[in-house]
Parts: C-alpha cells; structure tokens; sequence
C-alpha cells in the first residue's frame, strides 16, 4: 500500500479530485474499488497564480497561499496513473505549481 500527498493550489483542486475520481486506478479491476482521499486547507509558501490567493500570515509574519493538501491511500500498482492524473489536473503554468509525494504504508486497515 501507498499514501499520495499532494500540495496544489486552491484554484485547481477541483479539477484534481475530478481527475482523481475519472482515473481508471479509481475503480479498480473490478469496478468496485475504493480509496480513502482526504483534503486539507493548509497555508505554504507556494507562488500565488493571483492576487487573491495572497494571504498574510499574523502567526508566521510572512505571505502566505492557501493551497490543498490531499491524501490518497491506494495499491502499489494504482500509484503511476494517480500521480499522473494530479500532475495534469494540478498544472497551473508556473515552473513548480506543487508537490506529490509517495511513501510505503507498512498497514492500512479499513474500518468495517
């Protein structure tokens, strides 16, 4: 098992969990196949696509963008087409619009 994060900006996490969700990894081998994908609203340092992704920070005293961390829990096998569905839905033009990382579960356990 692995675990996806993604750091993108907010004006393109719509389209990210769209693609995510048309990807054919989402449904599985067998049509029935499901994933645990959680969204955050975190504050980063990412360079704002618009003046309305500006915010500044009292705590940090810095600038600050509004940007979605999300987490995706899948198969090892699942990974490529994943990835590969963020990093086209998350594009925004600029040279680093955000970050994806993989890393090995040891478990994952579904509650039943």
């Amino acid at each position: 098992m692995k675990e996806i994060k993604a750091y993108v900006h907010r004006n393109r996490v719509a389209d990210v969990v769209d693609a995510l969700k048309n990807c054919p990894a989402w449904g599985g081998a067998r049509g029935d196949r499901r994933h645990n994908l959680a969204l955050y609203i975190v504050k980063g340092f990412l360079v704002p696509t618009d003046v309305a992704e500006k915010n500044f920070s009292i705590d940090l005293g810095e600038e600050v963008v509004n940007e979605y961390k999300l987490e995706l829990i899948c198969e090892d096998g699942e990974v490529d087409d994943f990835v590969a569905a963020v990093v086209t839905a998350a594009r925004t033009g600029q040279k680093i619009a955000g970050w994806i990382t993989v890393t090995t579960l040891a478990q994952a356990v579904p509650i039943h």
